[in-house]
């Protein structure tokens, strides 16, 4: 069989030349802390790509022929030059895909969102009612992203509805998805994964066996009208295959660049173990993408590991390699949530944990509330100014 016969979703096991899309999360300064932050985000790193960086990174994506890519954070509309950045993309043929918890989204932003049709944006909701939401992401954002949200339905913008599930939300998907309906948004549910804080939180709020069930169910009924991405593959193994991308497409079709440049094969997997280098150095992100020992690796025939045996695996082929290693388990090896109950008996076995190699957590913590600042994010001259508070007037957060 020639290459080009290959079906589609075996051309992107082997890799592309480009990634589909990649994750950027521009910085790691946020209002919030969120108690399942993957990036386990709060304070700015003093080293941050600066604008001209940031440019140069889009240019070498727009030369890549790189469709869009998903910018995050932490906050990412707390720098300063996110508009700026964000016109310099899609001016170069990079389309921009930004998640946000909706402290920057006012009317006038609103507006401007609305102006540029290769813009998407997403809110942050992760309960359907202020109990449930708060009780993760902080007192007060529940309203601060349904305001947002309000904002961009007067300005005409049909906008993304992010939820990630977990054990006390998954009772409330019909409610999310009138919620979004109200609003004229698409709903996008995303898998909890245990990475940076998410791995502190992760026995409390990942989905019960029963709910994986339950969200298996919902989404067969929703699929159409509810986005996933590569979420929930693993839950293939009940029956028939999810919406999606399903299998892991960590440095084959996906990557992450981080706010300082480091380059991750996957957004989910923020370690060292996972780091391919960095768009600082010589031949830019294309060369790492496209010459990254670790990412010629993962583009390798995968064996399968303890999984091959199960008559599921063509379904969820082993599931995610980041949920997998955060929790102590072979990458080779079951899923934790895997549907079989394999995961189960994997774990019960695990002695250790890897450690997060980042934590840029606000010191002290703000679970009883979002930071009420506004942060200007022009890149630090000091290490001393990683703190978002320095210098910065103090602002109530919006009604």
């Amino acid at each position: 069989m020639t290459a080009t016969a290959l079906p589609l979703v075996e051309h992107f096991a082997l890799g592309l030349d480009a990634p589909i899309c990649l994750t950027w999360e521009l910085t790691y300064a946020c209002n919030l802390a969120c108690s399942h932050c993957l990036s386990s985000s709060g304070r700015r790193d003093p080293d941050e790509l600066s604008t001209a960086e940031c440019k140069a990174v889009i240019d070498e994506l727009q030369r890549m022929q790189v469709f869009y890519v998903n910018i995050g954070g932490g906050e990412p509309t707390v720098r300063s030059d996110f508009w700026e950045l964000l016109d310099y993309a899609t001016s170069h043929d990079v389309g921009v895909k930004f998640s946000t918890n909706g402290i920057k989204i006012d009317a006038e932003a609103a507006r401007r969102i609305a102006a540029n049709s290769y813009v998407d944006v997403q809110i942050s909701i992760d309960g359907a009612t202020a109990e449930v939401n708060d009780s993760v992401r902080g007192e007060g954002s529940y309203a601060t992203a349904v305001q947002a949200l309000q904002h961009l339905a007067d300005a005409g913008v049909s906008p993304k509805l992010s939820v990630v599930c977990t054990r006390y939300n998954i009772p409330q998907l019909d409610e999310f998805k009138e919620i979004a309906d109200r609003f004229g948004a698409q709903l996008r549910l995303t898998r909890l994964r245990p990475s940076g804080r998410g791995a502190d939180v992760w026995d409390d709020l990942h989905p019960t066996q029963a709910q994986q069930r339950e969200l298996y169910d919902w989404l067969v009924a929703h699929g159409d009208g509810v986005l996933t991405g590569d979420s929930f593959f693993h839950l293939a193994a009940y029956g028939e295959a999810l919406p999606g991308l399903n299998l892991c497409g960590a440095g084959r079709v996906v990557c992450l660049i981080d706010p300082v440049g480091d380059v991750y094969a996957c957004p989910f997997a923020i370690h060292d173990q996972f780091l391919a280098g960095n768009v600082r150095s010589t031949g830019g992100f294309a060369g790492v993408w496209r010459e990254s020992e670790l990412f010629l690796e993962l583009r390798e025939p995968q064996s399968g590991g303890s999984c091959k045996g199960c008559d599921q695996y063509d379904a969820c082929r082993g599931g995610c390699m980041a949920a997998k290693f955060f929790t102590g388990l072979p990458l080779d090896g079951p899923d934790p949530e895997c549907v079989k109950g394999h995961g189960e008996a994997a774990l019960a076995a695990v002695v250790t944990k890897p450690a997060p190699s980042l934590d840029h957590s606000h010191r002290g913590g703000v679970r009883g509330g979002p930071v009420p600042v506004q942060i200007s994010m022009r890149r630090p001259d000091r290490a001393c100014d990683e703190d978002p508070l320095t210098g910065m007037s103090l602002t109530g957060l919006p009604a």
